[in-house]
């Protein structure tokens, strides 16, 4: 039980560091942009900017890629909400009633559930843990 605490610990303290922070940021702020654009999922926007991960140390490496993916899940519904577009398959239903509730002038609330929704499983699997 000591040494899993201890893995734990550490783990956090590797992720807690400003720079691993910094590349988790990056990772989703760019992962949003990809996702943004229609037709380019987590999937595609990984693969296209995995070259710039070389460089790296392994760990900001996979924690750029993982904030990559969640950025572009959520990019991904952006454009489902206000263009009706759905950038990937896991948006189209959020394309249905996003952009219907783009139209009556309330996209801020659907804007924002999409992020709580997908971010539920990680969060749910990091507390059960």
């Amino acid at each position: 039980m000591e040494a899993t605490l201890d893995s734990l610990l550490l783990g956090f303290s590797v992720a807690f560091r400003p720079d691993v922070l910094l590349y988790a940021f990056l990772g989703c702020l760019v992962g949003t942009l990809v996702g943004m654009l229609p037709g380019i999922g987590p999937l595609a926007g990984i693969s296209i900017l995995l070259p710039v991960t070389y460089g790296l140390d392994a760990t900001k490496a996979i924690v750029m890629l993982a904030g990559i993916y969640y950025g572009s899940q959520y990019g991904g519904s952006t454009t489902s909400i206000l263009m009706r577009i759905p950038g990937e398959a896991s948006s189209v239903m959020t394309c249905i009633d996003g952009y219907a509730m783009a139209q009556r002038g309330a996209p801020a609330p659907r804007s924002a559930s999409p992020r709580w929704a997908r971010s539920s499983p990680a969060r749910s699997a990091w507390c059960c843990c």
